[in-house]
């Protein structure tokens, strides 16, 4: 297991180009196997959760090549429909291909996905929505079997805007014959991304952004060369490590609106954030401010950046309160920061955070952004810090120490 030792105190200063994001190439990959010819991926970050995909996808018959961030995919040999069990429980995207499977080849067997231990995350409404399709599905032995024999287009009413669940429907219906229509949506630009992906493919899917997608079933789809849309979380958690130190960003290749939630946090706490077109420019504060939060789906505070701002609220001038309402566990870098002398309490899903001063000191990730929030938190902090379980931080950021050591940190990868 490698660890991150990181020398605190070092202002961050410079420019930063966004790759595509992991959770719009994740479930773009997944949809890639819905067709027999080449589909072409740019400016793809080469992530530990892209590689399983990948592996996932070579297990099932398809074929890849990755380089220079660019992916290419080749499914036109793919005949396999059962998810191999050791993969899918690295990987908790993995469940992305159930849909895809189904669409492709009318059935699927599938394990339970593993990832990041933040809460329950059950995938019933992945399975319901799946069902509303006409899909019968048997849960055995820990084994998901899934019959698309009779798939067509359906009405389906999501009790929660799960984006794996949409995503999944979409996948599922896209080569269903009929019209789909997913109510209760999840509304997260990913969701987008992925509709324009599989329009590119001969597709016919609209609504994506809003609470109500229609997918018309095509008969096949064909090949094309994409895109993905740039990291918000990247964004976002860079944009953290240079308020925390007292620094100066400059984010090319940036989605503004996408960043909308959490730059007007960033303001609260202090920074001055401005945009040009696809670029953003922050400037952090003398003393970083408190902040309140509560997570929410898209286009709410995504959860997915809750850690970080736990790790810049330790050291705002003030008492910061976050509340957690995606997941039921996902404070677990706070007993982390903790150890770094910050002062957190926590009760049920709120978390008060009385800001200060930190220490270094040495902690391990429990998750990929708990581990990434420990890393800004060790730039801060006053001294040496060592982060452990960086293969969790690995699954959602490439190379993090180059891309900080090049705007002023001191970060070592150690084995």
């Amino acid at each position: 297991m490698d660890v991150f030792r990181i020398m605190g105190g070092n202002r961050l200063s410079g420019t930063v180009r966004l790759s595509g994001a992991k959770n719009a190439v994740l479930p773009i990959l997944a949809a890639a196997l819905l067709t027999g010819e080449p589909v072409v991926l740019k400016n793809c970050p080469r992530l530990k959760d892209v590689s399983n995909m990948l592996a996932i996808l070579q297990t099932l018959g398809c074929t890849y090549r990755q380089k220079d961030g660019e992916i290419a995919i080749d499914a036109s040999c793919a005949q396999g429909w059962e998810m191999p069990g050791e993969l899918s429980k690295q990987l908790r995207s993995s469940i992305f291909m159930m849909g895809s499977i189904l669409g492709r080849f009318r059935r699927a067997t599938v394990t339970y996905p593993g990832g990041c231990e933040i809460g329950l995350r059950p995938i019933d409404l992945h399975l319901s929505g799946l069902r509303a399709l006409g899909v019968k599905i048997t849960e055995a032995h820990g084994m998901i079997y899934c019959d698309g024999s009779d798939m067509r287009g359906g009405e389906v009413q999501l009790d929660f805007p799960s984006v794996g669940a949409t995503e999944n429907v979409m996948m599922a219906a896209v080569l269903s014959k009929g019209q789909t229509v997913i109510h209760n949506a999840a509304r997260e630009p990913e969701i987008w991304d992925l509709q324009n992906f599989i329009n590119a493919m001969g597709g016919k899917v609209n609504g994506a952004g809003s609470s109500t997608i229609f997918i018309e079933g095509v008969e096949q789809l064909h090949g094309t060369v994409y895109s993905p849309l740039p990291d918000r979380i990247v964004a976002g958690t860079l944009m953290a490590a240079a308020a925390v130190t007292g620094g100066e960003l400059e984010l090319d290749n940036v989605r503004p609106g996408d960043l909308a939630a959490v730059n007007d946090k960033m303001r609260q706490a202090g920074c001055a954030i401005e945009t040009q077109g696809a670029r953003l420019f922050l400037r952090a504060p003398k003393e970083l401010q408190p902040v309140r939060i509560s997570t929410q789906p898209f286009p709410g505070f995504p959860t997915d950046m809750q850690a970080q701002m736990m790790a810049m609220a330790c050291l705002a001038q003030g008492t910061s309160v976050i509340v957690e309402n995606v997941f039921e566990n996902r404070f677990a870098q706070a007993s982390q920061l903790r150890r770094m002398g910050a002062d957190i309490l926590i009760n049920d899903r709120t978390a008060v955070i009385h800001g200060g001063k930190l220490t270094g000191a040495s902690v391990m990730s429990r998750d990929l952004r708990g581990g990434a929030a420990l890393v800004i938190a060790a730039l801060a902090a006053e001294g040496v810090s060592e982060v452990g379980n960086v293969e969790f931080i690995d699954r959602g950021y490439e190379a993090l120490e180059n891309t900080l050591n090049a705007l002023g940190a001191r970060i070592q990868r150690l084995s």
